[in-house]
């Protein structure tokens, strides 16, 4: 079957899309290719981006919570070592933990839930 559209981008609403770039740049390694007072945007590997958009009045998603439809999931060597490494770059561990050591749910200094996995 034939495609009809590829992803682009994963762009995520935020209250300061500067801050949340770097958090994402400095995880991933991904280069910034966009940055404005509104929004900011990461390039990954096969063209793939990662966009920040300011949003006024901003909520941040809470877990767990089923309103929560979209995360993003990054594939890690070792669990232990990638959890200590983001909490240190600003993530935060909730409570719940629903992975049973299989994956570990972060979120990130802006409240969204990601989740890190040795799973690929």
């Amino acid at each position: 079957m034939a495609a009809i559209a590829e992803p682009g981008a994963v762009t995520l609403n935020c209250p300061n899309p500067e801050s949340l770039a770097e958090f994402y740049a400095q995880v991933t390694g991904w280069q910034k290719i966009f940055s404005s007072e509104s929004a900011a945007y990461l390039a990954g590997q096969n063209g793939m981006r990662l966009g920040f958009v300011k949003s006024d009045g901003f909520e941040a998603p809470t877990w767990p919570n089923a309103t929560n439809r979209v995360h993003i999931d990054f594939s890690v060597a070792d669990l232990d070592k990638a959890e200590a490494e983001l909490v240190a770059l600003g993530a935060s561990k909730p409570e719940v933990q629903p992975g049973a050591g299989k994956w570990t749910v972060l979120l990130d200094p802006s409240g969204y839930p990601f989740c890190i996995t040795t799973m690929g």
